[in-house]
């Protein structure tokens, strides 16, 4: 089996071949979910996790996820390590907002323009922006790149910029790690 063939998103008849090099990261994570779900690694688990995994893939469109065919491991693991410290601070922020001096807090919804037009890094940066405690992606214009962010505690227009200068600054570490040599040259500056 060398390809896949899935109609495209516009239904309009067209045709997509997606070979199983492109499609192996995806059937190897809802194998990986599957034994989660299961909390189990044994043979049967895991070919009832693969059977599924083929089944989801055919009978649901997906669309397809071009990666980048690069990663850095180092600079994945730093994004990592870099989301993992913003989490464990502003959870004691946002702990503190809870807890302190009943003021009026204000929030903010702040559109973010990203740099990528990859689905992958897309959704990977909206990931990081919303599993922080403080921040949560409201909405994604896919076509056009854009994250909805809602940010708590914002109180001036330079902290606006400040949010939308964070959520780029995730977009670029991923880009980093992953993304593709023409992306990262494009934001490194």
């Amino acid at each position: 089996m060398t390809g896949i063939t899935v109609t495209s998103r516009g239904g309009r008849g067209a045709r997509v071949r997606v070979g199983l090099r492109q499609k192996l990261p995806l059937l190897v994570a809802l194998v990986l979910l599957w034994m989660m779900l299961w909390g189990s690694t044994t043979a049967l688990t895991i070919l009832t996790g693969i059977v599924v995994a083929l089944i989801v893939t055919q009978a649901f469109y997906l669309p397809p996820v071009e990666l980048s065919g690069r990663f850095n491991l180092f600079w994945f693991v730093a994004f990592v390590l870099r989301v993992l410290g913003e989490m464990i601070v502003a959870s004691f922020q946002v702990a503190l907002l809870a807890v302190g001096p009943r003021s009026r807090h204000r929030g903010a919804l702040i559109k973010v323009d990203l740099h990528t037009r990859s689905d992958f890094i897309l959704t990977g940066t909206a990931l990081a922006v919303s599993i922080v405690p403080g921040s949560v992606v409201v909405e994604v214009d896919r076509a056009n790149s854009v994250l909805y962010v809602h940010s708590l505690s914002v109180r001036s227009p330079a902290e606006v910029e400040a949010a939308r200068h964070h959520v780029l600054s995730l977009e670029r570490g991923l880009l980093r790690a992953w993304g593709s040599r023409d992306e990262w040259e494009a934001v490194r500056s």
